[in-house]
Formats: C-alpha cells, structure tokens, sequence
C-alpha cells in the first residue's frame, strides 16, 4: 500500500461542514451550485431565443422539487437494500443529504415538472427543453463532486497516478472512519469514476452548445441530443465502477437503462427533425447564425 499511495487524488476525510448546530455538506453544495449554473444557462439561452430569462426560474420552481423527488423514488427502486433489505431503515430514504440521487429519475420527473411549469405560464415545452439541455448536464457535472465528498461511486482498484484515495465512511455522520490512534482508516486506491463522470457530462454540454451553434437545430434536437450522448459515456462509467448495484442479465441496471434512453433519444431526435426541421423554432424569431453567443 505504501508504494501504491506515490501518486493519487486525495480524497476529503468529511463531507459536513459544522456551523454551531447548522451541517453544511459538501454533497448539497454541489447539487445546489449545479442547480443555480442550470437555470442561469437555460435564462441565457432563452434570452438568445427571444423568449424571457425569467422564465428559466419560473419553470424551475416545478422542475427542480420533481427532479429531486424522482431521483431519490429512482435510487430506491433500483437499489432497495439499504432501506428494506436486511439492516435497512425505509427512514433513510428521505435522507437525501447522505447522497442518492439516480440522474435517471431526476430528469424524467424533473421534465414532467418542467412540462408542467411550462403549460401553467404558457411556454413552449420543446423550445425550454432546448434552452435547458447544456445547463442540466452541467449541472450534473458539477453535481457528480458531491460523491466525491461522499467517498463513494468510484471504480475499481488500481495503481494509475490519478488514482482516488478512498478511507472507509461513516455514511451518516459523514466522515470518515477512524482507527484507535485518530487516524482515518484507508480503504485503498480506486479509479476516479465521478471525475470521468464529471468530464463527460461537460464534454456533452460543449457538444450540445456548438452543434446548436453552427446547425441551428429544429425544435427539441438539442435536449434529443443531450439525450443520446450522455448515456453513451454513462455506460463506459458504469462498466468501471465497484460499488454494489443490482443486475439484470449480467449487467448493471443502469447500463440498461443507458441503453434504453439511448434509443429514446434517437426517436425524439428523428420524430423532432421530421416535424421541426433545422433552423425552423416555431414561436420564436429566427436569429442569425453569427449573433449566437457558444459560451451560454
């Protein structure tokens, strides 16, 4: 181990930050920051649009409390053992700050949310779909660091030099355990699977955001788009990861449902193109190629 530990990525041995009686935690934070980074691109986005930048909050107001309530329902139906399995307390499933969040149901009912929020003040669902893409997947970028304050999500051991420390955790205090001298208990070298993660999910915004750019994408392409890619980095990640998920044929639940919203996006992307083709945004006043700002 001690060879081993010449080079790697530390990791925080808390997770909570205390303020009198007040627990700030690092996992909340980054949801939180992804959540603001979200709503001020797709305000930016609107603007860009014609549309009003306040909108992005009006609709947020709906999309952000069903999103969380989705991921946690998400997380509990596809990992149910630490909460009705052997030692489990279903209490804990309204434990959010402890961390899981399954992005799967966080956008599927996180888009209910907004569709609703969209209908209630007279929105063009697609057109907000379009405006949100890159700041949702942004927001999960920065998001994915709470499992880095959390020690948790990483892959399998290994030696490479970006490697991630891991101590063992104390899930609900939110620090790391510690051996009868005080010191927190190692619990060995691991592939950074939140930080690939991470880079993905901003690969994909870059993507989202100059494909936009240069082909003026027809109505609901760019959230298809978003659709398609993540789930392709999605499942490199989930191969690598060593936690405890459960399976299905062999695989990882997750990897399936990568696959299955793959496909999902590739209809909407074709069903979208055929009725909106590109550089038509029905509603809203064409602009010029050129005046499109690629940093929102």
């Amino acid at each position: 181990m001690t060879a081993a530990l010449a080079g790697y990525i530390p990791s925080p041995t808390a997770g909570v930050l205390w303020l009198g009686p007040i627990p700030i935690r690092g996992y909340a934070l980054c949801i939180l920051a992804g959540i603001c980074v979200a709503i001020w691109v797709c305000g930016r986005r609107l603007a860009d649009r014609g549309a009003r930048t306040e909108d992005a909050l009006t609709v947020a107001w709906w999309a952000v409390p069903f999103g969380i309530v989705g991921g946690r329902i998400y997380n509990v139906i596809t990992t149910p053992q630490p909460y009705f399995g052997k030692g489990g307390d279903p209490w804990d499933a309204f434990a959010i700050w402890h961390g899981g969040l399954g992005i799967w149901g966080a956008v599927a009912l996180g888009a209910l949310g907004a569709w609703i929020g969209c209908r209630r003040n007279n929105i063009a669902f697609l057109d907000f779909a379009d405006a949100a893409a890159p700041g949702v997947v942004l927001a999960q970028a920065m998001g994915r660091w709470g499992n880095y304050f959390n020690n948790e999500l990483y892959g399998r051991p290994t030696n490479v030099p970006w490697a991630l420390k891991i101590y063992q955790w104390d899930e609900p205090a939110g620090h790391a355990v510690h051996n009868a001298a005080g010191q927190p208990v190692v619990q060995g070298l691991f592939q950074p699977t939140f930080l690939y993660a991470s880079l993905w999910c901003l690969i994909v915004a870059i993507i989202v955001l100059a494909v936009d750019r240069h082909r003026m994408l027809g109505r609901g392409r760019s959230f298809a788009l978003y659709v398609i890619l993540y789930p392709v980095g999605r499942i490199v990640v989930e191969l690598m990861r060593s936690d405890f998920a459960n399976h299905i044929l062999g695989l990882r639940v997750n990897v399936w449902v990568c696959m299955i919203v793959f496909l999902f996006g590739v209809t909407i992307f074709v069903l979208t193109g055929r009725r909106h083709p590109d550089g038509i945004r029905e509603g809203l006043p064409q602009r010029e190629t050129a005046t499109v700002d690629a940093t929102t």
